[in-house]
Formats: structure tokens, C-alpha cells, sequence
């Protein structure tokens, strides 16, 4: 095994995300598209990559393994492309997903310690990597074998940087002050989630403007968390949250509609960062259980239900009840110092 700075790990662990999202993207839509269960598929792997990181993450903080982890996500991802039936296919994906955004999570997260600028660097590049690999899932190139490829030779990179152990805290899922923070944390997730999900511009078919909007995701995903860094996580919220709600209202302009985006996912980090605060003892059951909130977001669209965000003022609402959501729990004490 190799000693690794922590820029370095971070360096490698973003780039897996990237990659790891794009395979995973790349694999349901480029072998399930003509699948007649493929709404099934995709709540069977939206499960298991999201909803199951929360006991999969206190198993990770026990076993003291995140490379290790994170290298098993990647090749467990990589093996799901040998399977030839839909639903082995989206559990194999979504499992390995989950494991490589525990073990890349929980080690950005031990080596940030009180920032959360690393953390919003590894947690953007997954937006990137979903567009791109819906966008090949979708076309005819490149060749399929291209992503498992890279996902071994992402894996034998991890596992050549992997310590032993890893670092963990000695594993404590029970807060000091009690479990409260966390519920408004959850319920933000579960709003930016339904948020992604829903809202829609007039706009987004249009141009390059689909891109620009993938783009604003990733790049406010990562300044959010060397804004908070900056300013405090709370002041971070307020501005970025205050500013999204404002430039929803004239969403229907392209540029202000993809600046409302840009401000609105600035919290991503922020939420993360102050889960794992308040669970020192438990990083990845604090990662999970917010990423479960990302499925509870997503059932919704999967079960067809109409969207509450068909209107500029509905947007601009929801990044207000987000920044409410946060108010409360960014200011205690275990969180804001």
C-alpha cells in the first residue's frame, strides 16, 4: 500500500465519482432502455444506491475499510455488466454505487475534519458523470466495455492508496445532543431531490442550455463548500438560498433560471458536512441516511404523482423552506463550531 496526501485522494476519489456515476448511468439506459420492467429496474437501483447506504454506511464505520469500500463499489459496478438479467443488473449497480459513495465519502469526510470544501469537490463530479453517461446510455457510442475498464483500473488505484485502517472515529451512531438536527437535514435532501426531479424551464431542450444547467449543478455543488468554509456554513445558506429564490422568479430567462440552480445545490455539501457533525462516531450512517433522502425525493416522479413546481414562485418558495429547513440545525452548537 501507498502512502497518499490527502490531495491526492481527493484528486482520485472525485474522478471515481465521475466515473462511476457515468458507468452506472451508462449501463441501465444503454442495456435496459428496450426492457419492459425498466421503471422497475430503476426503483430496484435508485434502492439500492441510495436508500441501503444507511445501513451499509454504519457497516462501513464499523469495518474501518473506506478504500477498501470504495474499491469493492467500483468493481461491484464494473461485474454488474457481465449480468444478462435487468434486475440482477440494477441491484449489482446500485449496491456497488452505495459502497463507493460510502467509502470515498466517509474518507473526504475524516480528512476535511471542521471544512467543506473537499467534500463538495468529490460530491460534484457525480452530476457530470450522470448526464454524460445518460447521453452514451442513449446513443451508440462508445462500446460498452470501455466504462468496467475503467472501473478496475479506478479500483486498483484506490486499493494501491488504501490504509490500514482507515481512521474512523470509534463508531457512536448516537449524537450527543440527540437526533433533531438531523430531521431538517433529511427533509432538505428529500426537497432538493424532488427539486431535481421536477422542476423544469421552457428553456432546457434549447441549445446548450441542457448542459449549462448540468454544469451549474457541478459547479454549485463544489463552490458551496468553499463558500461555507468562507463565510460559516449558516451565512453560506442564507446567501446562496436567498439569492436562488430570487432568480427562480425570472426562471424563465435561461441565464437566471441556470444561476437559480448554481445557488440553489450551494447547500449540498453544507448538509452533508453537518450530518456527519452531528454524528461523529457514525459518518456513514449520517451519509446514508441523507442519501436515502435522495430516494424518498425521487419516488414521486418514479410513481407519476403531478409536480408542485410547475411555476416560478413554487421554485422560489422551495429554496425559501430549504433555507428554513437549515436554519434551525446550521446554528447549534455541534455544527456551527
Amino acid at each position: 500500500m501507498m502512502r497518499a496526501s490527502r490531495g491526492t485522494k481527493l484528486a482520485l476519489y472525485s474522478a471515481a465519482h465521475f466515473w462511476v456515476d457515468l458507468s452506472c448511468a451508462f449501463l441501465v439506459f444503454r442495456t435496459m432502455a428496450d426492457a419492459g420492467d425498466l421503471a422497475l429496474c430503476l426503483l430496484f437501483y435508485n434502492f439500492c444506491a441510495f436508500a441501503l447506504q444507511m445501513p451499509l454506511g454504519l457497516l462501513a464505520d464499523k469495518l474501518d475499510r473506506n478504500g477498501w469500500a470504495a474499491a469493492g463499489g467500483c468493481l461491484l459496478v464494473a461485474l454488474a455488466y457481465l449480468s444478462q438479467i435487468p434486475m440482477l443488473t440494477a441491484v449489482t449497480a446500485g449496491v456497488g454505487n452505495a459502497l463507493f459513495h460510502l467509502g470515498g465519502g466517509i474518507d473526504v469526510l475524516n480528512h476535511s475534519q471542521t471544512k467543506a470544501a473537499a467534500l463538495g469537490v468529490f460530491v460534484s463530479p457525480g452530476a457530470l458523470g450522470l448526464f454524460i453517461g445518460t447521453r452514451w446510455g442513449h446513443g451508440t457510442s462508445p462500446d460498452l466495455w470501455i466504462a468496467p475498464v475503467g472501473l478496475i483500473l479506478l479500483a486498483i488505484a484506490t486499493l494501491m492508496l488504501a490504509g490500514k485502517p482507515s481512521g474512523n472515529a470509534p463508531i457512536d451512531p448516537t449524537p450527543a445532543r440527540g437526533y433533531g438536527p438531523l430531521i431538517p437535514l433529511f427533509l432538505v435532501v428529500v426537497l432538493r431531490a424532488y427539486m431535481g426531479m421536477q422542476q423544469s424551464f421552457p428553456w432546457k431542450g434549447e441549445g446548450n442550455w441542457a448542459v449549462a444547467l448540468t454544469l451549474a449543478l457541478v459547479l454549485g455543488k463544489t463552490a458551496g463548500g468553499f463558500l461555507a468554509d468562507r463565510l460559516t456554513p449558516r451565512k453560506a445558506s442564507l446567501l446562496s438560498l436567498s439569492a436562488a429564490a430570487m432568480l427562480y422568479l425570472f426562471g424563465s430567462t435561461p441565464i437566471l433560471g441556470t444561476l437559480a440552480v448554481f445557488c440553489f445545490n450551494m447547500t449540498m455539501p453544507i448538509t452533508l458536512w453537518a450530518a456527519a457533525k452531528v454524528t461523529p462516531g457514525a459518518k456513514g450512517f449520517a451519509f446514508g441516511l441523507l442519501t436515502f433522502g435522495l430516494f424518498v425525493g425521487y419516488l414521486p416522479a418514479w410513481m407519476g404523482w403531478p409536480s408542485l413546481l410547475g411555476s416560478p414562485i413554487a421554485q422560489a418558495l422551495a429554496a425559501l423552506l430549504s433555507l428554513a429547513l437549515l436554519w434551525w440545525p446550521l446554528g447549534r452548537e455541534e455544527i456551527a463550531c
